[in-house]
């Protein structure tokens, strides 16, 4: 007997829609594939996300949206955009904690938190006005408080963080900014090593 398929809830922003690249390359379709490898079925993921959200108008959508029901898997990655924008630290970990809030509630089984890359190693990051050493940086402050948080809330934490720190062009898609498939891949493989265990085949 086919076992039933588990569902997945995955929230956030471009990195999750996949912009710009086709829908079976984003990660959260090569996990579903992963997970499928490993006899572990998933329906495709659900995706509350779009590009260019911060984390006040990803509580917007959810708000908005109110999702039904409950998910055996949700991930949630956010942060990069009040980064750009410069936007303080400290809202941001107030409203992250809100939004982890909030995928806990959805959640049936387990969250994974995913850390934001840094896209100071893109083409288009390597030549913003900012230098690639102060946007490393504050990247790195979003990453030190999701993760704290997560820990916190005793979720899982996927930090994809390195995966993303290569020149090579064939890492990026048409934009020169956001992921290619390639790159989305291996983020696929690190948070599949990451919740497989934690899910029974």
């Amino acid at each position: 007997m086919q076992p039933e398929k588990k569902t997945f809830l995955a929230i956030g922003d471009s990195y999750t829609v996949g912009e710009l690249v086709e829908t079976s390359q984003r990660w959260t379709m090569q996990l579903v594939k992963l997970f499928q490898a490993n006899n572990i079925l998933f329906h495709p993921p659900i995706t509350i996300a779009h590009t260019g959200a911060t984390t006040d108008e990803l509580l917007f959508d959810l708000n908005q949206l109110q999702p039904k029901g409950k998910f055996d898997l949700v991930s949630l990655l956010i942060g990069v955009n009040n980064q750009y924008r410069g936007y303080s630290l400290i809202d941001y970990e107030k409203e992250f904690e809100m939004l982890l809030d909030i995928s806990i509630n959805l959640s049936k089984q387990q969250v994974v938190v995913v850390s934001i890359p840094d896209w100071s190693y893109s083409a288009f990051g390597s030549n913003d006005q900012r230098g690639s050493e102060k946007i490393s940086s504050e990247i790195a402050a979003f990453n030190t408080a999701n993760k704290k948080i997560a820990d916190k809330k005793n979720v899982l934490y996927a930090d994809i963080t390195a995966l993303s720190m290569n020149h090579d062009p064939s890492f990026f898609a048409v934009d020169m900014l956001h992921p290619s498939g390639k790159q989305y891949g291996l983020w696929a493989e690190k948070i599949n090593s990451i919740i497989s265990p934690h899910f029974e085949k």
